[in-house]
């Protein structure tokens, strides 16, 4: 792996910020977009920009194209059976409030009978773990408080790693639906998910992966991994902003009522009834991001051009180093240390802010994220205010690293 021509792909990481090299290490917010992924949404609004499915002109035929088989080559990187079970949407979050919104009624009830939907456990019962980021707790929250149902928590212990013996008792209560993070955004851990699909499955319960922090470092197949629901950003895997998916079994997908309703999600209308359109459209109302999938496309492209297992036991040595380093700065405490581990490292140092000591070290040309990280419970089982988290991607350096430690410990000791 050329870690120099692949630096070179990435020209935002050529540049100083407070006249210092910059050292971007946050990663686990957004990833940085290669010139290809620039390049190729530029390209469609020179050359192809149109609205889609909607015209028989040839601009429009040709973004429909573009745009549909962008859908078949995500289908193909995750392995999904059909092409049709791969609905656009924003990203992880809305892929999540989607759900969550077309499993509840439109009258605010969960029900069940007399509904394609029987086979399901009722009274509705959703188990979610205890380090879920916000978009895979809130919209599960609301949603249980709007149909009068219950919100089941996966403990975890003080490594960050899921108790899968308390998980399996809460499979018992018959839960209708069990969300997980594939990788915690915040812990880092790798939470064993064919494992728990498995026994999801065994105790009749959907499964829903939040695969947001996984999707870039971890080869995925749906159709292995046996899950009913998958979900990713773009912008987390060096794709556009505001671009993700959801994947869902047919079986599923076609029985859920859509979350939004308008354009291109129909099939007849008339003032006394609408019926819908068929997978995936039912979920795609109004105008899509053309040109961002079109770069999601592109990125996934551009991964597969790399050596996935060489990317991986890049970014585990600059891990590795990253924690070997960081350990022998007075005070640190380590928060998330699953033997299972991927892309990222999360901190504090006794006595110290993370908030301040994550604004000093930006001075000093390194970005990092301080805070909650949209994961507040996960704060709380550990009584700690926030972290410091430390991301890393494939472009990311030994160099980086060093200067990232260096930058926390000359923090830290202005700050004692």
């Amino acid at each position: 792996m050329d870690l120099n021509e692949i630096r070179r792909q990435f020209p935002v990481l050529d540049q100083q910020v407070y006249g210092k090299p910059l050292v971007y290490l946050d990663n686990a917010a957004t990833t940085q977009k290669p010139l290809c992924v620039i390049d190729r949404e530029r390209d469609y609004y020179l050359h192809e920009n149109c609205n889609i499915h909607r015209g028989v002109h040839y601009l429009s035929q040709m973004a429909t194209e573009a745009y549909e088989q962008a859908r078949r080559t995500v289908a193909r990187f995750i392995n999904a059976k059909e092409s049709h079970e791969i609905v656009f949407t924003r990203g992880t979050t809305e892929s999540l409030n989607l759900l969550a919104t077309s499993f509840g009624t439109e009258s605010g009830k969960w029900k069940v009978e007399n509904s394609p939907l029987s086979t399901l456990h009722s009274p509705l019962k959703v188990l979610v773990t205890a380090m879920e980021h916000h978009s895979n707790l809130v919209p599960w929250q609301q949603m249980v408080q709007r149909c009068g149902g219950t919100l089941l928590v996966a403990p975890m212990d003080d490594r960050g790693v899921l108790d899968l013996q308390a998980y399996e008792e809460l499979l018992k209560q018959e839960p209708t639906i069990v969300a997980i993070a594939h990788v915690s955004n915040t812990l880092a851990t790798v939470n064993p998910i064919k494992e728990m699909i498995r026994m999801a499955h065994q105790y009749g319960a959907l499964a829903v992966i939040d695969g947001a922090q996984s999707i870039a470092h971890i080869p995925v197949d749906v159709q292995e991994l046996d899950c009913d629901f998958f979900v990713f950003s773009g912008h987390k895997m060096y794709a556009p902003m505001g671009i993700g998916c959801l994947y869902g079994k047919t079986e599923w997908l076609e029985q859920l009522p859509p979350y939004q309703f308008g354009g291109e999600m129909v099939d007849r209308v008339s003032f006394e009834r609408t019926t819908f359109n068929k997978l995936p459209f039912k979920f795609e109302a109004g105008t899509p991001n053309v040109g961002a999938a079109l770069g999601l496309e592109t990125a996934i492209h551009f991964i597969e051009s790399l050596d996935r297992r060489e990317v991986a036991a890049h970014e585990e040595t600059l891990l590795r180093a990253a924690i070997d380093r960081l350990s022998a700065i007075e005070g640190m405490r380590f928060i998330g240390e699953a033997p299972e581990r991927s892309g990222l490292v999360s901190f504090i140092i006794d006595g110290i802010h993370p908030y301040d000591l994550g604004t000093i070290i930006d001075k000093m040309g390194v970005a990092v994220r301080t805070g909650h990280h949209c994961a507040e419970p996960v704060m709380t089982r550990f009584g700690i205010p926030g972290t410091v988290r430390a991301s890393f991607a494939l472009y990311n350096t030994l160099d980086e690293v060093e200067t990232f430690v260096k930058a926390v410990n000359r923090a830290a000791t202005m700050l004692r």
